[in-house]
């Protein structure tokens, strides 16, 4: 439960939706509750089933002769409120039109004519169908939009709860935020990954699996940033590893988390340190992720020596495998620090980035 409850912790902070799934009297409620105390801030509590799609989609009126999507009034408590919380409870007792309603709020972040302020963060839970009262499947493109973690007690969990106390969101809560750094090292991760794995990029679910968590490209984007929030807040590998199965699937995740671990990139400062002793990687999976960790470590420093010194390991890697040195020369192209002058190996790649569009 404590991993699950840091994992829903970091989740809520680098503003991802989450779906708690558990059965009923598990607990979900009280735990979305508990995180808000503990942030000290207001929630608004949503339920699915007895809700109409006017509830989501705003209720037409009339006003100067046009037509306008009145938000409800648990809409405008959270726009004057925030930062604070939504939380859609009883997810899987919603009709498929107003799931269809909620898909707008989600991904939009819009109730009616309303925009809600970048501070309210959204949070769901549902029970399985099969135990919820005429209970319906999660749609594809709204369970899509969505981390997806199982909420499950134990006994003993419970007998330590009712003495001492149910556990409570950690260190998460004070994390920092990721840096430039971490976000690009992220993405460039699964970017590599995906290179490796395209067929990974989308998996469209079928039957009861559409309601759960599927990888598309909007779920890698997805875990790129969860992974850069686990990676801020120092979070173990069962965190890391509920994040991105709650993401992209079971499959998905375990083929990059076992990819990640064999690796074994150079450390990218060491690397910048002395570029013209860096060894390119045999394997080109691995010589894009350490070029991409070694541009996006330079990018973060943002000073000229480190963007001077990445340029000379790209120089390396063009000699072997051109079609990754660009990649990563088009992430340090666009990232030159101000007043920075071209390298000569700028010069010397002039062939490859022609032929890749980067110059004429």
């Amino acid at each position: 439960m404590s991993a699950v409850l840091e994992a829903l912790t970091l989740a809520v902070r680098a503003d991802v939706p989450v779906l708690l799934w558990g059965s009923p009297g598990t607990g979900k409620t009280s735990a979305v509750l508990g995180l808000a105390e503990a942030l000290g801030w207001p929630v608004e509590v949503v339920v699915g089933s007895i809700r109409e799609p006017s509830d989501f989609a705003g209720l037409p009126v009339v006003a100067d002769g046009d037509v306008r999507f009145a938000p409800p009034r648990w809409a405008r408590r959270l726009a004057e409120h925030p930062p604070a919380l939504l939380f859609l409870d009883e997810l899987t007792t919603a009709p498929p039109a107003v799931q269809a309603a909620m898909l707008r709020v989600v991904l939009e972040r819009c109730v009616g004519d309303l925009e809600l302020p970048a501070g309210v963060r959204l949070l769901a839970a549902a029970n399985p169908p099969d135990e919820a009262a005429d209970g319906w499947e999660l749609s594809a493109p709204l369970a899509n939009r969505l981390l997806h973690l199982d909420w499950t007690v134990d006994a003993a969990t419970v007998a330590d709860g009712l003495t001492v106390g149910f556990p409570r969101p950690g260190r998460a809560l004070a994390a920092p935020d990721p840096t430039r750094g971490q976000t690009l090292a992220a993405r460039t991760a699964v970017a590599a990954f995906l290179r490796v794995r395209p067929a990974l990029l989308l998996q469209l679910p079928t039957g009861s699996a559409a309601g759960r968590a599927w990888p598309s490209p909007r779920s890698w984007e997805t875990a790129a940033r969860l992974l850069a929030a686990a990676e801020a807040a120092q979070a173990g590998p069962d965190v890391r590893s509920l994040l991105l199965r709650g993401t992209v699937g079971d499959g998905p995740a375990s083929e990059f988390l076992s990819w990640l671990v064999h690796l074994d990139l150079p450390d990218p400062a060491a690397v910048l340190r002395d570029p013209d002793s860096f060894e390119p990687p045999a394997r080109s999976d691995r010589a894009y992720a350490a070029l991409a960790a070694v541009a996006s470590y330079a990018v973060a420093s943002g000073d000229e020596e480190s963007w001077a010194a990445a340029w000379r390991v790209v120089a390396r890697v063009a000699a072997e495998t051109p079609d990754v040195a660009v990649l990563t020369a088009r992430l340090l192209a666009a990232h030159r620090p101000a007043g920075a002058r071209l390298p000569a190996e700028v010069a010397l790649l002039a062939p490859v980035l022609r032929a890749a569009g980067l110059v004429g």
